[in-house]
């Protein structure tokens, strides 16, 4: 990568960053409420926050990642974004209105609508921490290979500094901006994803003559593989284990979505459930849309650049779209190619800051108030916490939550990041889906089931990650000399979900203490109607 790219780079990364400071110093000038803080004062419209879902939702491993396992795998790398983009159906019918009306600001607000606070704030406070903490990781790992490839930097120094730099970034406009500003930084990180994606898809069709038969012919031939490209089993048919293993994670995926915590949380910044739905609409439109265009864009890679020369730059297919950019503006070299190259970065690095602001806000207004809330000492004479005690431990919280993430990070710097993301949504779906589920349509369930579904699935999960081939047993785990490998899947959904939906039906059945029928019918009223929400 020449000089030129680099500069370029550097200087379309300062003007985001100079843009997205801006809207954080704008947001933070207002008053540091909870609605404000943990929710944007509730005031955002279905169409700003369908932007700002997509920009939460869609990470650098939608824009670079995706794309570059279509390129590498072809058809099984395509299987990704249809199992991401299916997920809004279960978000669509099943959770966006209902968590809207029963909650204020965190999964575990539902949850003690109808069951005992202390236990089920902590259960779920517990989980919505580590599915943060672990889909944060995996996106400042990527920022720190990614971006210090794209500006040139590949030795550690270049990467630490990198993950660093985001870190600090995340918590800044976190503590200082709260919910409304990373909502607009979402929506403006949409914008530019969209658009972005949306030229280079042109760009393709144009290169192509708008023959996407001639693109799948040439594809086939690029990627070395012939019309097995086009078909599946070339990543997941070598063995029932490995297609034991993409059910395992199409399952997490497909679930996971509904049990992410900075995804439910966005259901609370507009006025009505109505709202939400709406939101969800436009987010599907939006999510579907990019979907599509990283197909185009993924295969298109195989066919422009060729697998191999996308793989010997990147073994995990990270730099697919940014050689293609490079490639459909005129080559190395060329000034098209330097201004594709230095948009592709520029738009990979907003993706990056976007979703990790949001993950920071979620999992530090989980710590604030769940744990903190429900944990703290009473104050003298039984008086109420003061509203803003919340949002300044909130705030600490972000400053906690960011440096281990950033630790975390460091110390995971040249491991394999596409299994992190795997592992929270494998989380997501283990813990926090059952317990949801089961609360809103279950009238029976106790509030024992609740605490059961939660650890029940959160330890399993991650139990089993830890006995699997990615922490240990292969050349590729996190432990290569180390072999203690006795799960053979990767992902521990296909298990560790059933496991969180007995969990909480096991526990529910062997309480002693009945459900409380009035509160359910109470939370059935509110969840269905929108009466009494916040």
């Amino acid at each position: 990568m020449t000089g030129n790219h680099q500069g370029l780079a550097l200087v379309l990364f300062t003007v985001f960053v100079s843009v997205t400071l801006a809207i954080t110093a704008w947001a933070g000038r207002r008053r540091s409420s909870s609605v404000e803080f943990f929710a944007g004062g509730r005031l955002f419209s279905p169409l700003e926050n369908g932007f700002a879902i997509a920009g939460d939702y869609l990470s650098a491993a939608t824009f670079l990642g995706i794309s570059g396992l279509i390129a590498l795998f072809g058809y099984d790398g395509m299987l990704y974004s249809v199992g991401f983009l299916v997920a809004w159906l279960v978000v669509l019918f099943l959770v966006a209105e209902l968590v809207r009306n029963c909650g204020r600001y965190t999964l575990a607000d539902v949850l003690s609508a109808r069951m005992k606070q202390r236990p089920v704030r902590i259960a779920a406070g517990t989980a919505s921490v580590v599915v943060s903490v672990l889909y944060l990781v995996a996106q400042m790992v990527g920022a720190g290979s990614l971006v210090a490839l794209l500006l040139g930097g590949q030795g550690s120094a270049a990467r630490t500094w990198t993950v660093v730099g985001v870190g600090a970034l995340m918590v800044f406009y976190v503590t200082f901006g709260g919910m409304r500003a990373t909502t607009w930084i979402q929506i403006v990180k949409a914008v530019l994803l969209m658009g972005g994606t949306l030229a280079l898809t042109v760009l393709v069709l144009i290169r192509f003559h708008g023959d996407l038969g001639g693109l799948l012919r040439a594809a086939a031939d690029g990627s070395g593989h012939g019309r097995a490209y086009l078909a599946p089993g070339l990543k997941y048919g070598e063995n029932w284990t490995s297609r034991l293993d993409f059910m395992s994670l199409g399952l997490a995926l497909v679930l996971g979505t509904a049990g992410l915590p900075h995804i439910l949380s966005r259901f609370y910044t507009v006025p009505t459930a109505r709202s939400a739905r709406r939101s969800v609409v436009w987010a599907i439109g939006l999510i579907g849309s990019c979907y599509l265009m990283i197909i185009v864009l993924g295969v298109a890679a195989a066919a422009v650049v060729g697998s191999d020369a996308v793989r010997t730059s990147n073994a995990a297919g990270n730099t697919a779209v940014p050689l293609l950019a490079l490639d459909l503006g005129g080559g190395a070299g060329s000034t098209g190619g330097t201004v594709l190259f230095a948009i592709v970065g520029a738009i990979a690095f907003a993706t990056i800051l976007a979703v990790v602001a949001g993950i920071t806000l979620a999992s530090s207004a989980s710590v604030a108030h769940d744990l903190y809330a429900t944990l703290r000492r009473p104050r003298p004479g039984g008086a109420p916490r003061r509203e803003h005690e919340e949002v300044r431990v909130a705030r600490l919280a972000a400053v906690g939550i960011g440096g281990v993430a950033i630790g975390l990070s460091l110390f995971a710097q040249g491991q394999n990041v596409a299994f992190l993301v795997g592992l929270a949504f494998a989380v997501a779906a283990s813990a926090n889906l059952p317990v949801l589920l089961f609360t809103l349509f279950w009238r029976k369930f106790t509030t024992r089931g609740a605490v059961w579904s939660v650890y029940g699935g959160l330890v399993p999960a991650m139990a089993l990650v830890v006995l699997s081939p990615v922490v240990s047993g292969s050349p590729d785990s996190l432990f290569p000399g180390m072999d203690f490998a006795f799960f053979p899947l990767q992902n521990p959904g296909l298990v560790s979900i059933p496991l969180g939906f007995l969990a909480g039906w096991a526990g529910t059945l062997l309480t002693r203490e009945p459900a409380d029928a009035d509160a359910y019918a109470e939370v059935e009223v509110r969840a269905l109607t929108g009466a009494g929400a916040a």
